[in-house]
């Protein structure tokens, strides 16, 4: 059985800057407390991470993992899956990025993610790192954005 979570934020940049930041592989460790290495291992056509991987802290111990990336444009989107890792059976995602309506400098953020963990976790444990892991991916994300932007 795997898990699902969406949810959104609106930060105060444009779209095309939230694609870039969340596009910038290698600077994660400079902004989200829980990776701690990132090798981006091959580029798309545009220069963009294809094939990622990632060190990160997680439940207390190190975790690795590998994810391969996939863009989109209308709307402005990045996508993942798992190709492998140790904790996580499925860890598949995406950000979205939709302009607000008459305001070219302020973003929708949607960001959705699937897990499956490699072993049985109890619930508490579970809610408990989702809540961690969304706040991660929008307020952080949002916090990076709107000081680059600044």
């Amino acid at each position: 059985m795997f898990e699902q979570a969406t949810k959104s934020t609106t930060v105060e940049a444009s779209p095309q800057k939230c694609f870039e930041v969340v596009c910038d592989f290698e600077s994660y460790p400079e902004w989200v407390p829980e990776i701690k290495q990132v090798e981006v291992l091959r580029r798309d056509d545009n220069g963009r991470g294809g094939l990622v991987s990632f060190q990160a802290a997680a439940m207390g111990r190190s975790t690795t993992y590998l994810l391969e990336y996939f863009y989109g444009s209308n709307p402005l989107r990045v996508s993942w899956r798992l190709v492998e890792g140790d904790l996580t059976k499925r860890l598949d995602g995406e950000y979205s990025f939709h302009p607000v309506p008459d305001t070219p400098e302020r973003t929708e953020v949607t960001y959705h993610l699937a897990v499956q963990m490699a072993m049985p976790l109890p619930g508490f444990v579970k809610r408990r790192a989702e809540a961690r892991i969304m706040s991660t991916a929008l307020e952080v994300l949002r916090s990076r954005v709107e000081s680059d932007a600044q």
